[in-house]
């Protein structure tokens, strides 16, 4: 049983059974823009229910020599997906949480026993941020390091100093009051590799930071809090039912 197309199509024929259900199925979509309940939101949602669009998040772009992990307010958020080269730039969309308590761990290349790169080499380092509300990074940031070598700068015989740390270095609560401030570098100090000259325009009024040292601190910790812009209110008052907090911890403790 079916219907024979008319000339021209093709040779296929369509079962009525088929057709049927396909005319009934195109019938009961309804036409482009109905349906919906109000921007971010769609029938059946509950009365006064606004969703997030794309058009409430921020773009945010980072480079990291060599590698980094991103939390906001104490949320997994970002991890650069190449562990070791090419240096790249990582361009992600988040959902604004304000106050954002901003949490990032940098490493760059170097042996945990000697602090060496390429085997006989002292490296540097570099973080730069920039989120499209305006967030930076700048001297503001707080930064502490947690890995330093090789000590005294001595290739010959390097040693090196790791200090444990902490389980909730990303958390909202954490006191990072005895860190000092982060330094800022040049980019010609840094160095950075082509995929962030390419991206350049993306990072205007960011700076490259790091601790004092760029050469000798390998894994760094850095910190901040960002309040709401002027005049900011959220749009949207949908919730998600899933706690991605713990979730995310489960992951990592497996």
């Amino acid at each position: 049983k079916g219907k024979r197309p008319p000339p021209g199509d093709g040779g296929v024929i369509v079962p009525l059974d088929l057709e049927v259900a396909s005319e009934a199925a195109n019938e009961s979509v309804p036409p482009p823009g109905e349906g919906k309940k109000g921007k971010g939101g769609k029938k059946g949602d509950k009365p006064g229910m606004v969703k997030p669009s794309m058009e409430d998040t921020l773009k945010l772009n980072v480079y990291a020599d060599n590698w980094f992990v991103l939390y906001i307010n104490g949320k997994l958020r970002v991890v650069d997906p190449i562990e070791y080269m090419p240096h790249n730039v990582v361009s992600v969309d988040i959902m604004p949480e304000y106050p954002m308590t901003i949490a990032v761990m940098a490493m760059d290349n170097a042996d945990p026993k000697t602090g060496l790169e390429y085997g006989n080499r002292m490296g540097d380092a570099g973080l730069i941020i920039k989120f499209s509300d305006g967030t930076v990074t700048n001297a503001k940031w707080k930064a502490k390091s947690f890995f330093k070598g090789p000590l005294n700068r001595d290739i010959a015989s390097p040693k090196v100093q790791h200090d444990p740390i902490p389980a909730n270095w990303y958390a909202v609560d954490f006191d990072d009051s005895s860190w000092a401030q982060a330094t800022e570098f040049t980019e010609e100090r840094v160095s950075p590799k082509e995929s962030f000259t390419k991206a350049k325009e993306n990072f205007a009024g960011a700076q490259f930071i790091w601790t004092a040292d760029l050469d000798l601190d390998n894994t760094v910790l850095f910190r901040t809090k960002v309040e709401a812009p002027a005049g900011y209110k959220q749009r949207w008052t949908a919730k998600p039912e899933v706690d991605m907090t713990t979730v995310t911890k489960q992951l990592l403790n497996k």
